[in-house]
This record gives C-alpha cells, sequence and structure tokens, in this order.
C-alpha cells in the first residue's frame, strides 16, 4: 500500500542524498504514516484510518467526525 495520508492527501516526496564527495544519489521522503483507529459515533462502529502525524493531531483538533466528512469530500471510502 502506497504511502499516503487518507486525511490530509500527504504522498512521499523525493529528493538526492549529497556525499562528503558531492555525488548525489536519489532518495525519498516518506510521511509519518500511523494506522489509527477510531470510533465513529455517528455511525456506530470503529474505523481504521492511515493517518501521518500531522493528521491525528489534525482529528484531535477537529473531531473524528469533521475529519471523516473530509476524507469523505475528498472521495475516498472510509
Amino acid at each position: 500500500m502506497s504511502a499516503h495520508c487518507q486525511l490530509t492527501g500527504t504522498r512521499p516526496v523525493f529528493g538526492k542524498n549529497i556525499s562528503h564527495s558531492h555525488r548525489r544519489t536519489s532518495r525519498r521522503f516518506d510521511p509519518n504514516i500511523q494506522n489509527k483507529r477510531y470510533w465513529l459515533p455517528g455511525e456506530g462502529r470503529h474505523i481504521r484510518l492511515r493517518l501521518s502525524a500531522r493528521a491525528v493531531k489534525t482529528v484531535d483538533t477537529i473531531g473524528i467526525e469533521a475529519a471523516v466528512a473530509r476524507i469523505r469530500a475528498r472521495g475516498e471510502r472510509v
């Protein structure tokens, strides 16, 4: 499964490693993806989300119902 956040849409970005001799090699910066399980009171069930660490803090701020609404607005299935 690709490393992307369901809430923010954060995906890996690509860059270069630069050695001491200044040779450049490709590398990948992955977001800090965590699997989280939340109780969704409106539907009476638990849901599992793949969220970045920043998105976990966002869910704590705006609430799970608003977060699920944003995810569904992006077209993702929950």
